[in-house]
């Protein structure tokens, strides 16, 4: 098998199990099976374990010596920890992103918006959810903050876990009319130039997050039997 070919399959592994995870099909903690995997997904062990190793960067799978790997286990500690630097970190790049985007930006962004107030209002649930990627509002906005290594943390290392955490919010009607309402002031600030302003929209905006989401990960914990 060429280096192309191996490379192609573990792209293609990679991203289906890294959706699989983020949407819940996997459960958090599940150990995985290299046998189960490779006979599923046709595959070697050389490129799939190279699948494996892209989920690990992004934190979306633990590997433990002599255990093998599992997907990772969002515990109240672990998501506490996770909205901390999300909050300083969004929240600076929000403050770089009004500086650096060109008007274009801002327009797309405003457009983003309609099309998220349209989906939220022709969803039978009422429900916010976002697709991956330039769809994503969070991800448009760190993207253009002119910074490759905030841009790079953000995105490598928390982005993934961040989507698994809204999938639980998302799914709350009564916050996506307030998340939409925050994110159109979010934009406003970044549209009249407010550095400042619009970091502290963000945090404020990730703060509130945070709190509908400790409760979630509260009562998971202690379905699970784990100490708060």
């Amino acid at each position: 098998m060429t280096k192309l070919k191996q490379s192609t399959l573990s792209e293609g592994v990679f991203q289906n199990l890294k959706e699989e995870i983020v949407l819940g099909n996997i459960p958090q903690g599940q150990k995985i099976s290299e046998v189960n995997l490779a006979t599923r997904f046709n595959i070697s062990r050389g490129p799939l374990r190279e699948a494996l190793r892209q989920l690990e960067s992004i934190n979306l799978i633990e590997r433990t010596p002599h255990s093998g790997s599992k997907v990772i286990s969002l515990t109240y500690s672990k998501i506490r920890e996770l909205y901390q630097i999300r909050e300083a970190m969004e929240g600076y790049a929000t403050r770089l992103a009004s500086v650096a985007m060109t008007q274009s930006d801002i327009d797309g962004l405003y457009r983003l918006l309609d099309q998220h107030n349209k989906q939220i209002q022709s969803s039978g649930d009422h429900i916010y959810i976002q697709e991956e990627g330039n769809l994503d509002f969070h991800y448009y906005i760190y993207s253009k903050c002119n910074n490759q290594w905030l841009f790079d943390y953000i995105d490598n290392k928390l982005y993934q876990l961040l989507r698994m955490c809204r999938q639980h919010t998302a799914k709350i009607s009564s916050r996506a009319d307030l998340g939409l309402i925050e994110h159109t002031a979010i934009v406003n600030a970044i549209s009249n130039r407010d550095a400042e302003f619009s970091e502290i929209l963000m945090r404020r905006h990730i703060n509130g997050a945070w709190k509908i989401i400790k409760d979630i990960a509260i009562e998971e914990d202690l379905k699970k039997g784990i100490s708060i």
